[in-house]
């Protein structure tokens, strides 16, 4: 099976260890990985700031960068999500709303392709510690990939999962929110870490990046020892 890697901009910039962990996985599990170079941003800070005219040149590049995939996949939820909102994005255009659509019905976010395309649950993992699992709003709500992580994790030999409470819960990033609405933003994430220490976690995993950032920033200004960790990461992990 041909997949074609959307890395994203924070994993390519900050989170490398989850790109390379995304890699070995699925070749692990028998993918063979493209990664086309031209990629960028998909467009998502300056679409949800109001900036369409703009986003659609970034959306334009990647649907070209992409066209020849036959997968394409992230991990990344929200990124995913942004290439999932493509057909609406190019709704009436004659030229890119098919090509749009193209993109959107080959795109999967990491544990969504694992579980739904490649029919995997249990990746031969092991993985030692006390975790919880961050559920990101986009990828939940928007994506609607919601029991593909627990799924994977519960199969992970060695890891002890422990649910979090009020998880569906937003850690306040929410990309230019956390910026524009910093007061608050910075409440939500300590309600949120909260959370995480009322289970007694040593880490906690998520598949969006964006909050693991968020998190795991508050949580090193804090001086807390808890682990940020991406879920490729774990799942990577032998």
């Amino acid at each position: 099976m041909k997949v074609s890697l959307f890395v994203t901009c924070l994993i390519d910039l900050f989170y490398t260890n989850a790109g390379k962990a995304t890699v070995e996985l699925l070749k692990r599990l028998g993918c063979e990985m493209d990664f086309p170079e031209a990629q960028t941003c998909c467009g998502q800070p300056a679409y949800n700031s109001g900036y369409v005219k703009e986003a659609k040149e970034a959306m334009k590049h990647m649907i070209r960068t992409f066209e020849h995939a036959d997968y394409v996949v992230t991990p990344s939820g929200s990124c995913a999500t942004m290439l999932k909102e493509y057909p609406r994005v190019f709704q009436g255009d004659r030229e890119w709303e098919s090509k749009a659509k193209a993109l959107a019905d080959k795109t999967y976010e990491l544990t969504q392709f694992i579980v739904d395309v490649l029919k995997v649950e249990d990746v031969g993992a092991k993985f030692q510690g006390r975790a919880t699992y961050h559920t990101s709003c986009h990828m939940t709500r928007l994506l609607g990939v919601k029991e593909a992580p627990f799924k994977l994790l519960k199969n992970v030999k060695g890891l002890e999962l422990v649910p979090l409470p009020n998880a569906y819960q937003c850690c306040g990033f929410g990309g230019t929110f956390s910026v524009k609405m910093g007061t608050i933003s910075e409440q939500m994430v300590d309600e949120k870490i909260e959370h995480i220490e009322e289970v007694n976690a040593d880490y906690l995993i998520g598949a969006d990046c964006g909050c693991l950032m968020n998190i795991g920033g508050r949580l090193k200004r804090q001086g807390k020892p808890i682990k940020v960790m991406h879920i490729a990461e774990v799942l990577n992990s032998r």
